[in-house]
């Protein structure tokens, strides 16, 4: 008797299982939901709420003739591609002492945006910066409690700012002045990216947004169902995300429609899960689930082109070079893989975890670790060239004349060996500092 008991108990525990199994194969994951008539967020202007009551930010000097590199880095990547990369610009290797080096109070997870001189940048703490990008002097600081690990986004006369008490909000670049504040149910820790007169982010609760930067108004929301953390990345009239839940979408940007979702399988019973944002060529879309697995796709149909595993943690959102991307990993290493069929030509190990995306200047593909170790390879061939003693996140931005990284709590500014001499542009002339472009002068062109 007992030992029919037992056959029972383990054909029972068999069949609960078997048909856990198939309803995990089966299950149809979310396909995704538009909303164009959006009710559960508010949208709130100065005139219509007394929430200022941070310091008024000081007065920004007036201007001076100061060198002022022409080309903007308007958002985390450096444009709603996510690149990280700018190959065009060559500076060397950094020099051996900074220009400047400013403390923010808080330290930086996210690196600074840069347009007509001046640097923005967020703290985790919740202080929105405007730094001269000369002299490292605060032009302005907006005060807050809320954490935010992202980078400003500029539009035209405005900055777009996200934050994790679900509000995303428009300042004025000339003094930090709210323009209007968006509030949403969820987190919100994805950048901004920007195209033309609308802003696009993630949420928390699965919701992609498409705004007004004029006014804040939602003009369509996408429900991808999983947890949106990564930043959208745009080309071609496409907006991709990432999300928690292991999909992948691509969605027509004027309008929210779903062009394509492709969800990423870790193994037969579990799908992937993507924190970092996805970058792109314009032809391929490239990230890395939590798992380490690196996921290559057809930007125009979401069919996987190709896959490769670091082996550990993945979180380092890839930066896109001209031939290759460059991956970071939890293992030390930093990989970099032929764009067109996954070949890995080179890693470049140096110990610790790289979560932070890496950035492309040049020939120089620069790292930090979660050690507080920033360092330098070389894009051809991954020879570490520089190191530098403080960092964790992602290192930072370039410009034509100078690099600025975000290394822990502090903004630090070096001239490129190669670079340009002190007090003249790139192209060997003196400028003004000019003034802010207004909005009408906002980016328009495709992304």
């Amino acid at each position: 008797m007992r030992r029919r008991l037992l056959l029972i108990l383990a054909a029972v525990v068999l069949l609960v299982l078997g048909t856990g199994i198939a309803v995990l194969l089966t299950r149809h994951p979310p396909s995704g939901t538009l909303e164009t008539n959006v009710t559960d967020v508010t949208v709130v202007t100065p005139t219509t709420t007394a929430a200022q009551t941070t310091p008024k930010p000081p007065k920004p000097p007036p201007p001076k003739t100061e060198p002022v590199d022409r080309r903007c880095w308007n958002m985390f990547g450096g444009g709603p591609r996510r690149t990280l990369a700018r190959p065009g610009i060559d500076l060397g290797v950094p020099a051996r002492k900074p220009i400047w080096a400013r403390g923010l109070k808080g330290y930086v997870e996210y690196p600074a945006s840069y347009c007509d001189g001046v640097l923005y940048v967020n703290t985790f703490k919740g202080d929105t910066w405007a730094i001269e990008a000369a002299t490292g002097k605060v032009l302005w600081r907006k005060l807050s409690d809320a954490p935010k690990p992202s980078t400003p986004a500029i539009a035209g006369d405005k900055l777009i700012v996200s934050s994790k008490d679900g509000t995303v909000t428009a300042l004025t670049r000339k003094s930090g002045k709210v323009v209007w504040q968006l509030q949403t149910n969820a987190k919100v820790e994805s950048s901004a990216a920007v195209a033309g007169d609308t802003a696009y982010f993630g949420a928390t609760d699965g919701r992609l947004f498409a705004v007004d930067v004029d006014t804040g108004h939602v003009r369509w929301a996408f429900d991808t169902g999983g947890r949106i953390n990564a930043s959208p990345s745009l080309a071609d009239g496409r907006i991709c995300i990432t999300t928690y839940a292991g999909s992948i979408f691509c969605l027509r940007q004027r309008n929210g429609e779903k062009l394509w979702s492709t969800y990423v399988k870790r193994d037969a019973f579990r799908y992937e899960s993507f924190y970092a944002s996805p970058s792109t060529d314009g032809q391929r879309l490239y990230t890395i689930a939590r798992s380490g697995k690196i996921v290559a796709l057809n930007a125009t149909s979401g069919n996987v082109i190709w896959t490769d595993s670091v082996n550990s943690l993945g979180y380092s959102t890839p930066a896109v070079g001209t031939d290759r991307i460059f991956v970071g990993d939890f293992n030390g290493g930093l990989r970099a893989y032929r764009k067109t069929d996954g070949k890995l030509l080179w890693r470049a190990h140096v110990g610790g975890r790289i979560l932070g995306p890496p950035v492309v200047v040049g020939d120089l593909v620069f790292f930090s670790t979660l050690e507080t170790e920033t360092y330098a390879a070389r894009a051809s061939d991954g020879k570490i060239v520089w190191h530098y003693g403080l960092g964790k996140y992602s290192p930072g931005i370039a410009t034509e004349r100078a690099y600025y990284f975000s290394l822990n709590g502090m903004l630090v500014a070096f001239r490129g060996k190669d670079g340009p001499r002190p007090g003249r542009t790139a192209n060997g002339s003196t400028r003004t500092t000019p003034k802010l472009a207004p909005s009408a002068a906002r980016q328009t062109r495709k992304p």
